[in-house]
C-alpha cells in the first residue's frame, strides 16, 4: 500500500482513500480528499513534516498523519 509518506521528492500521485477519523478536518477542508493530485515538494530535515502540494494548496503535515493516506502514483 502506497501513502504520501512514501512519496519521494518531485514525485505526483492522486489520493485515492483514507479513512476520515484519521485525518484531521483542516486537511479535508484545504482538499486533500479523494482524487484530488498531491505532489511532494520538500521534506524538513528530519524527514517531518512533508511539505505538499496539493491541487494549487501549499501543505505541512506529519508523517504520522501521511501514512494513513492512500495515493496511486501518476
Amino acid at each position: 500500500m502506497l501513502t504520501i509518506a512514501s512519496l519521494k521528492k518531485g514525485q505526483r500521485a492522486i489520493i485515492k482513500e483514507f479513512s476520515v477519523d484519521v485525518v484531521p478536518l483542516k486537511l479535508l477542508e484545504m482538499g486533500c480528499l479523494p482524487g484530488n493530485e498531491v505532489h511532494l515538494v520538500q521534506t524538513a530535515p528530519f524527514q517531518d513534516p512533508l511539505y505538499l502540494n496539493i491541487n494549487g494548496s501549499h501543505l505541512a503535515i506529519r508523517r504520522e498523519t501521511a501514512s494513513k493516506i492512500e495515493i496511486e502514483l501518476i
